[in-house]
């Protein structure tokens, strides 16, 4: 098993070292954060300076995962020695792609991301479940690191993810509708609220508080991921606000939200038949000249990788 240095503590970075260390790895951790490297020593983790964590990483081999802000991965990639396997769990996955391309061109790079969290953050906020059953996303782009390819998917796979491969753009376009979207749509909700007065807020029940949960988050860790998904977001604004106009129009001039309603009820179904959906196995061979185009397919109709057999990946389609 490849030893992990992980960059970042916060809620997902330390979450990932907590998760690799109960899946037996050796684990060491640098952050900015003297209270998180303060409480994750306190708890038995090794944390030291970014300089020292990426020498061992380098004289180890380690698999270094870059768990920092957008706005905060230049800093670190900057410190990155020529050669090292490296991965991120950022979650844009262009913009990070670029920034590697410029400042650590030499590095193994193979984007990821892990579709879990909490509205809370920090060290003390992660857990070594978190990722149980969650989807992992692993860049699969043409002239990708097979070799750092299979770490990647191998971690995520011991932390008790499964793995969707996909390539960077296509990434970003889903997660600006699935992630990106609600985190923009929560904070709306939340100020509508809010606007209702103190009445308002006594009877905000479960679909105003589910509604709402993520708005709790950080705001510089929500405008992090959301602005640096610009582009994409945009189209989904776009296509949120067509639907709104939609509804609005229809209940001014009819009184009606059959539409709008019904949609939504279907595309909810939909989401929950394809969760529970049991699928057909299939292996994909990771040394063959086909197998990140065969991976992306896999990505793009929903299916995943359940589990490793040395270059073999085993995989579920939805």
């Amino acid at each position: 098993m490849r030893d992990v240095c992980v960059v970042g503590l916060g809620l997902i970075g330390g979450s990932v070292l907590r998760a690799a260390a109960a899946a037996g790895r050796a684990v060491w951790g640098a952050t900015a954060s003297e209270e998180d490297a303060e409480v994750a020593r306190g708890d038995g983790y090794a944390v030291t300076g970014l300089a020292e964590a990426l020498d061992r990483a380098r004289e180890q081999d380690a698999l270094v995962v870059v768990a920092v802000p957008l706005p905060n991965v230049e800093d670190v990639l900057r410190a990155v020695p020529a050669g090292t396997r490296l991965t991120d769990v950022v979650s844009v996955k262009g913009p990070v792609r670029d920034l590697v391309a410029r400042l650590a061109p030499a590095a193994r790079y193979v984007g990821g991301h892990p579709m879990a969290g909490t509205s809370a953050s920090g060290w003390a906020a992660g857990r070594s479940d978190l990722f149980r059953d969650a989807a992992w996303v692993v860049s699969a782009e043409d002239g990708t690191d097979v070799d750092v390819l299979t770490d990647v998917i191998g971690l995520a796979l011991a932390a008790g993810a499964h793995v969707v491969p996909a390539t960077a753009d296509e990434h970003d376009a889903a997660v600006a509708r699935i992630s990106h979207l609600p985190h923009v749509l929560a904070a709306v909700l939340a100020s509508v609220g809010a606007d209702g007065g103190p009445l308002a807020l006594a009877l905000a029940a479960g679909s105003f508080t589910d509604g709402t949960r993520v708005a709790g988050s950080r705001p510089e860790l929500v405008r992090a991921m959301c602005e640096g998904n610009r582009s994409a977001l945009l189209a989904a604004v776009d296509d949120a606000l067509g639907r709104l106009g939609a509804a609005r129009g229809s209940l001014a001039s009819t009184g009606g939200l059959a539409k709008t309603i019904e949609a939504g009820h279907r595309a909810r179904l939909t989401l929950d038949e394809q969760q529970e959906a049991g699928g057909a196995n299939l292996t994909v061979d990771l040394t063959s000249p086909q197998a990140l185009a065969a991976l992306r397919a896999l990505g793009a109709r929903g299916g995943r990788v359940v589990g490793l057999n040395g270059s073999t990946a085993l995989a579920r389609t939805s």
